[in-house]
Parts: C-alpha cells; structure tokens; sequence
C-alpha cells in the first residue's frame, strides 16, 4: 500500500466532519499516511480490554482514541472554521494557507 498524501499535520486542530463525533473538534495525536488515518486527540473513543500484565493483577477495560479516516476531518482556520488546506509559495518556503481567508494555518 502506498503513502497517502496529507496536508494535515501533528498538532493541527480539525473538525470532525462524518461519523458518530460528526460536528465535534479535537487536536490530531497521530497521523498514519500508510493507512490514511488519523487520532484525534478524546475524541472516536473505543473500550478495549486489557490484560493482566502481572500475576495476581486484575484486568481492566480501558477508553483509547481509535482512528480515523483523514476524509472524514477538516482543519480549522481561527477566523472562518472548518476548511480547506491551499499552499503558497512565498520566499523560499512552502505555507500551508486557508482557502477561504487566505490566512496562515
């Protein structure tokens, strides 16, 4: 499986735009461009059972963030909310712009 291409990054804040969080935000924890998948930070939350790890310890059920299809999130501009990721090629560097106001993300 090839590498998708994201604009997102480590840290963005994004809008959860389908799914049972529809309308809900969070900040991305990880990102996983071999599967197109995104954790966004207390939000997706799954129960997963966890095992003992020490004899005489008891196992437990834990809450843990489970992926995300990246198409089903959308970054958030401080100005005008959820939007799309445009570049500009200022100087010699590459930023990442809102397609709507033009502000820097």
């Amino acid at each position: 499986m090839t590498d998708v291409k994201v604009k997102l990054k480590k840290g963005d804040n994004v809008r959860i735009i389908a799914g049972k969080d529809k309308g809900k935000e969070g900040r991305i924890l990880k990102i996983n461009r071999k599967e197109g998948r995104v954790i966004v930070e207390g939000l997706n939350m799954v129960k997963k059972t966890m095992k003992a790890q020490r004899e005489g310890e008891k196992g437990s059920i834990a809450e843990i963030e489970a992926p995300l299809q990246i198409s089903n999130v959308m970054i958030l501009c401080k100005k005008c909310g959820p939007t799309r990721i445009g570049f500009d090629m200022s100087k010699d560097s590459k930023i990442r712009v809102c397609k709507k106001c033009g502000e820097k993300l």
